[in-house]
């Protein structure tokens, strides 16, 4: 049953069918449900006088909240130094809901539906508290990939990248919480791609990439309509910018590419070269560092890549190392001084090809010459990383 109603009606749960009355252009291209108190007041400040609803598919609100998954309680209000174990646990939470909060978001924004921003900045605070408590059990979640959610995975990861090199680098925490919204929110604009695009197994001929780039304008357009602080959106709008002005949109060059624009720059390229993506195999974190560093001075700011290099470390937490014994590890934790003998998780016999019971080794301090030989990457050797880590870490 359609019945229209003034805007101050309006509450959440309500099924939003078309606009009745209003002061301006803002338009509703698709009838969706009104899911935030943040989302109708959004509908007034674009002139939203009345709407139309349909009263058969409305909600009651504790329906409405009892579709989010539960938030992480264990998020401590103060930040303070914790150990790797303490903190997995709230990381592993924060995983979760960062990859629901994406999904929700994208779905909303695909729909031209309001997206309650508040969401997404309270999310990335709480992401950067984490960091600052121990950023080795966040930087760990990176490692876990599944298959078909590249794009919610990409902008948490790239989040959670930044907000690690921002705090390295040294930024303020409002910076740095700035940092890691502008990384959650900076592929927003890829909803808008078509599917047979976005997801094509095969490398873009020329046509198909002049409308994927399209997507740092539909993102940046959304943001704008969101409300979000312009130099959020000026970071966004530069995460494909190349020092070489061979990057778009505008092909900006040099210095008229901002820090925060390299910073994003680098991040996203890294995490998107170790990504498995539907047309590739994700490489190794060392080989995608070493692109990284032969793209620099030309693409990337080669003084910031270096930084990069040095905050999350050759071999990075949550990547995975052969030995030269022929075991496999992973990474927990990196030496202050010696980049090459962090602190290792052996879980796999590569001569025996079978699992075995996780064991803790530091590379700094053990005696028998057993060394990292070099990065890998799960699927060189068939292994199920994400039920090993699921299993053996997150306990």
């Amino acid at each position: 049953m359609l019945k229209t109603i003034d805007i101050d009606d309006v509450e959440e749960g309500m099924f939003v069918d078309s606009i009745a009355k209003q002061q301006g252009t803002f338009r509703i291209t698709s009838r969706g449900r009104v899911t935030s108190a943040a989302a109708i007041t959004l509908l007034k400040k674009k002139g939203i006088l009345s709407v139309v609803v349909d009263m058969s598919k409305q909600l009651k609100p504790k329906v409405v909240e009892q579709e989010e998954p539960e938030a992480p309680a264990a998020v401590p209000e103060t930040s303070h130094k914790v150990s790797f174990e303490s903190e997995l646990e709230v990381a592993s939470k924060l995983h979760t809901k960062g990859k629901y909060i994406q999904k929700t978001m994208l779905e909303s924004v695909g729909k031209n539906l309001p997206v309650d921003i508040a969401i997404p900045e309270a999310f990335t605070n709480n992401l950067v508290s984490s960091i600052d408590r121990n950023p080795n059990a966040l930087m760990c979640m990176t490692k876990i990939r599944e298959k078909d959610t590249y794009l919610l995975e990409h902008s948490l990861n790239v989040a959670i990248l930044l907000a690690n090199f921002g705090t390295y680098v040294g930024l303020a925490e409002e910076q740095i919480q700035e940092l890691a919204l502008s990384g959650f929110l900076h592929d927003i604009g890829k909803i808008k791609i078509p599917d047979d695009i976005l997801h094509k197994p095969g490398r873009l001929n020329d046509q198909e990439m002049t409308i994927m780039k399209d997507h740092v304008y539909y993102g940046t357009k959304v943001l704008i309509e969101m409300g979000i602080p312009e130099p959020i959106v000026e970071t966004i709008g530069q995460h494909h910018e190349r020092l070489d002005g061979y990057g778009y949109p505008e092909g900006l060059r040099g210095a008229e590419i901002t820090q925060f624009g390299r910073m994003i720059a680098i991040v996203d390229t890294y995490d998107a070269i170790t990504a498995d993506r539907c047309y590739k195999v994700g490489m190794s974190s060392k080989k995608a560092l070493q692109i990284l560093l032969q793209d620099a001075p030309e693409k990337y700011d080669e003084g910031l890549v270096k930084q990069f290099v040095q905050c999350i470390g050759i071999f990075p937490v949550g990547s995975l190392v052969k030995l030269s014994n022929e075991k496999i590890a992973m990474v927990l934790k990196q030496h202050p001084v010696h980049a090459t003998k962090p602190v290792v998780k052996v879980f796999y016999s590569i001569r025996s090809n079978h699992y075995l019971e996780p064991k803790e080794l530091d590379l700094a301090t053990i005696s028998n010459g057993v060394k990292i030989v070099d990065a890998v990457i799960a699927s060189d050797f068939k292994l199920d990383f994400n039920k090993y880590f699921n299993e053996s870490i997150v306990v």
